[in-house]
């Protein structure tokens, strides 16, 4: 049995049908409100804030895949991620399940200094102090040899359908609708983008890897590209002029008192200034037949809807 945790989000889905695709039909999806994607996926549904269900949602589970994700409010980061991840990691020790947890870059420097699996972090912001906390919560049972668990962590997203980030919801789907596109602070700044269906075909394939255990993983991704060429490749793909603009690092704070979005948004906005370059060479040199979806397929399949490259 592998258990994905958080199965409702876009991540969670997707490794959901690479699973079902490639290693097992033996599938639990667990979540406030599961649903299934194939006909044997096992519904649970679960308060991972509550013990005994996080123990019913483990429970007999060979592999879990912790992708539980929360709104971006820092408030509910400080007062649930951390009691989640210490339950999770405490129900896989009973029930002696590996563990797969999907990382992000938070605790990173947010500076152009290319990112490793060893770059050590330096949290600026709330919610970078708790994503690096339940990084290190999970480093920690690496290093003790408490738990076979491996870290797979990604840059920003972009992908179809419900995917959540800067590029898509400012940028990707304002030109899917045919309107004025934004772009942060800087066009010409490189941008490292994971396509989604990669970053959980990865992680279906380093959790079925025995090998690839009580580590950290970059999860791969296409070389980085500044927004100003992403709209240059929508623009040779629909055949017609992509309106934009870049909003100014001013405008954002000048906003910022007024708008609870953009208070949340602050602390990541100093990698917009700059080059961002999260480096995945160690997922390709250890497994160089995985397929990598470009930036301009990527782009592709979301403007032009080609499905199929969309998991």
């Amino acid at each position: 049995m592998q258990t994905i945790l958080g199965s409702n989000g876009q991540i969670g889905q997707e490794v959901a049908k690479e699973l079902y695709k490639n290693y097992t039909k033996e599938i639990r999806l667990v979540g406030r409100n599961p649903k299934k994607i194939h006909d044997s996926d096992q519904l649970v549904t679960a308060d991972l804030l509550n013990f005994e269900d996080t123990k019913t949602a483990i429970k007999n589970s060979d592999i879990v895949y912790f992708t539980v994700g929360l709104p971006m409010n820092s408030e509910l980061w400080e007062s649930d991620f951390l009691t989640i991840a210490e339950n999770v990691i405490t129900a896989c020790k009973l029930f002696q399940s590996k563990l797969v947890f999907f990382d992000n870059t938070y605790m990173y420097p947010k500076n152009n200094q290319r990112q490793t699996e060893t770059t050590i972090f330096n949290p600026v912001g709330r919610k970078a102090a708790v994503r690096a906390k339940m990084a290190d919560l999970f480093l920690s049972e690496i290093n003790n040899s408490n738990l076979d668990v491996v870290i797979c962590r990604a840059p920003e997203f972009y992908g179809p359908d419900k995917t959540q980030s800067i590029t898509n919801t400012m940028f990707l789907n304002k030109i899917k609708a045919n309107k004025k596109a934004k772009i942060p602070i800087n066009q010409d700044a490189l941008r490292s983008l994971i396509w989604t269906p990669d970053a959980s075909r990865a992680m279906a394939l380093i959790g079925n890897t025995p090998s690839a255990y009580n580590q950290t993983w970059h999860l791969p991704c296409d070389n980085p590209v500044t927004y100003r060429k992403m709209a240059d490749m929508a623009e040779k793909l629909l055949k017609k002029k992509v309106r934009y603009n870049v909003i100014p690092e001013w405008q954002f704070k000048l906003i910022k008192p007024f708008s609870k979005d953009v208070q949340e948004l602050n602390e990541l906005l100093p990698r917009y200034r700059q080059d961002n370059l999260f480096i995945s060479d160690k997922f390709k040199q250890h497994f160089p037949d995985f397929e990598i979806t470009t930036i301009e397929e990527g782009i592709s399949a979301i403007l032009l809807l080609k499905i199929d490259l969309i998991i």
